[in-house]
């Protein structure tokens, strides 16, 4: 009896805290600063948008600073070429986060008024290999009580933690890899479990990461290299090879059963996002296919994937479309644009999906001193996330040092409402409620 009582407070907990996102009164959003002595940073969320900084917690881990490890650059938005570093769970009650500098993972316990507590804080298991680790993607099984983490390089990318009912963690021995025998340097850039927790599909970005492959005396990136044959072939993952997405099956104790390699549709399928109303489908977004697609996947773990929409590349390809967001309702796609600092939206109408506003809100300006691949001077703009009611979006712009609130329009347009300063360059990571 006591169990049960204890069991309805807690669904009564978790039911208000969803009301409470979604009823006008505000709420909460979280990013991690990744400064090399990393801290989350959380923000009360006004009824109209408006952020107001509450506290800075340690998560008693190391973030990368501005090095960027993909690249190894010294200073550069988008640390890990990853999204999902920051996630709750899905009744609030922990917010788990990478410590990307030192691989290692901390757990905050969330109140009612959404102040964090750190729980805990555990190294992946991965060991750190030069300037920096790169743990960096995130995605939690509640029924399982599991977190799988995503790394940049392998050959051992994902890693397993087990989080206990009070939100410890414990690192666990198993390992896997994103690599295939002929590509042992892939990069994948995140992981999420589909809605019923049986399968963990992984985005990749590089077959090659351009800390190997190079720079050409100018500083922009070598995007071809020799084949096997000493043709030139891509970087990038899936472009040619059909093998960019890989899906794991979900064993009834969380692990993962062997990986199966498949076509992500495009060229490097950066970011995987669920619909939230059918299950079973999803969309991709490209950095190097410059577009999203709808895609689905069967009770098998087989995903098929549709044709491409590509977003209008006139400032030069590649666009590195790299981060989605999804409207409650699955009508709105929410797409960050890094190469071109600003958003672009498209309209899903049942099967079909087409471009809404193409940009969606005007560019924001860094400091001049970041080019994306496409040679342009970029922000950077990395993770994003939209409200539980769908009215607000919210992007970070890293070379900007800017954190930035739109209201969301029917027309997929962006109106900005808010913006509060940063960390320079190193921010990553969205969640709220």
């Amino acid at each position: 009896m006591a169990k049960e009582k204890e069991m309805g407070i807690s669904r009564e907990m978790g039911m208000s805290r969803e009301m409470g996102s979604s009823n006008g009164g505000g709420g909460h959003l979280y990013i991690q600063t990744n400064e090399v002595k990393n801290a989350i940073i959380h923000y009360r969320r006004s009824a109209n948008g408006t952020l107001t900084e509450v506290e800075r917690v340690a998560t008693r881990g190391a973030g990368s600073g501005t090095f960027k490890p993909i690249s190894g650059q010294s200073s550069a938005p988008n640390s890990f070429e990853g999204a999902g570093s920051v996630i709750l769970s899905p009744d609030h009650r922990f917010l788990f986060a990478t410590n990307g500098g030192d691989n290692s993972v901390s757990s905050f316990a969330v109140d009612e008024q959404g102040r964090l507590k750190l729980i805990d804080t555990k190294p992946t298991g991965t060991a750190v290999e030069g300037k920096s680790g790169t743990a960096k993607s995130l995605a939690f099984s509640p029924s399982k009580g599991m977190l799988y983490v995503v790394h940049s390089f392998g050959p051992d990318h994902i890693r397993l933690m087990s989080v206990s009912t009070d939100g410890k963690l414990t690192p666990r021995m198993e390992r896997y890899t994103a690599n295939t025998p002929e590509k042992p340097h892939r990069v994948p850039t995140m992981g999420v479990l589909s809605p019923d927790e049986k399968f963990f599909l992984v985005g990749t970005t590089f077959d090659l990461p351009i800390a190997i492959s190079g720079t050409y005396p100018d500083g922009s990136p070598i995007l071809w290299v020799p084949g096997p044959n000493g043709k030139p072939v891509s970087v990038a993952s899936n472009a040619p090879d059909p093998d960019g997405i890989v899906v794991f099956s979900v064993n009834a104790n969380g692990t993962l059963g062997d990986p199966s390699f498949q076509d992500g549709g495009g060229g490097s399928p950066f970011y995987i996002a669920f619909l939230h109303n059918r299950p079973d489908t999803f969309i991709i977004g490209y950095a190097v296919g410059d577009g999203v697609s709808l895609a689905r996947i069967d009770e098998d773990g087989r995903i098929g994937v549709d044709k491409v929409v590509p977003i209008n590349t006139r400032r030069g390809a590649i666009a590195e479309l790299c981060w989605l967001s999804v409207s409650p309702d699955d009508r709105v796609v929410y797409a960050t644009v890094f190469g071109y600092s600003d958003v672009t939206t498209f309209h899903i109408d049942g099967p079909e999906i087409k471009v809404a506003k193409d940009p969606a809100c005007p560019e924001v300006q860094g400091d001049g001193t970041f080019r994306a691949l496409c040679g342009d001077v970029s922000s950077g703009p990395s993770d994003n996330w939209v409200t539980p009611d769908g009215a607000f979006f919210y992007q970070i712009y890293g070379n900007a040092s800017k954190l930035v609130g739109y209201a969301t329009k029917p027309d997929g347009s962006l109106e900005e409402v808010t913006s509060v300063a940063i960390p320079y360059n190193s921010p990553e990571g969205l969640a709220g409620f």
